[in-house]
């Protein structure tokens, strides 16, 4: 049992274990193994699933992984070095977004259900729409907006639409702040 968040799992993997900032939230039924590291002021929400056993997992600085959402890697193979999940600053992922190996550069936005494969990249600014599938190597340039199964460009962002980004990454600091506050009132010790 983890002493600051006993209502979650947090596992050590073959000598790894998740490096978790001292004002980072992790919420009951979250599962954190392995080679996990999560920045300042992250959130990972209610029974989101952070696998790093065969490569690293990274979420930056006031990122937020929203409820039921799942970040698994690619592991080395003949062929490539493997695919970590890496996870910039100031990144918005939505209920249910499942991040296998891709990495979001700071602001990135995806959306509830979205899917970002292997080896994938999503920009700064860039948004994955809800629902939206990002497969294997694509990229999604810098304040682009990718959409549909499979995910094509949709428009550009405004600057207006980035900066709804950041209102979000701040709005989940604060809830994560208000959250963990309860939970360390309500817990049983």
């Amino acid at each position: 049992m983890n002493a600051r968040f006993p209502w979650a799992t947090i596992l050590p993997f073959e000598g790894k274990a998740p490096a978790i900032h001292e004002t980072a939230f992790v919420a009951p039924g979250a599962r954190i193994i392995g080679d996990v590291t999560l920045g300042a002021h992250a959130s990972i929400w209610y029974n989101c699933v952070l696998r790093g056993d065969i490569h690293a997992i990274v979420v930056g600085a006031r990122s937020n992984v929203q409820d039921g959402s799942v970040f698994h890697v690619e592991g080395p193979r003949p062929d490539t070095e493997g695919c970590p999940t890496i996870v910039g600053e100031d990144c918005v992922v939505g209920h249910m977004a499942v991040i296998h190996g891709a990495v979001l550069e700071d602001r990135a936005f995806v959306g509830m259900g979205a899917v970002a494969m292997d080896a994938c990249l999503i920009g700064e600014g860039a948004m994955l729409g809800a629902g939206a599938l990002l497969s294997p190597g694509k990229a999604i340039p810098s304040r682009e907006i990718w959409v549909g199964r499979p995910a094509r460009l949709l428009k550009q962002q405004s600057e207006a639409q980035v900066a709804k980004i950041r209102f979000q990454t701040d709005r989940y600091c604060r809830l994560a702040e208000r959250h963990m506050a309860e939970l360390r009132a309500s817990w049983p010790a």
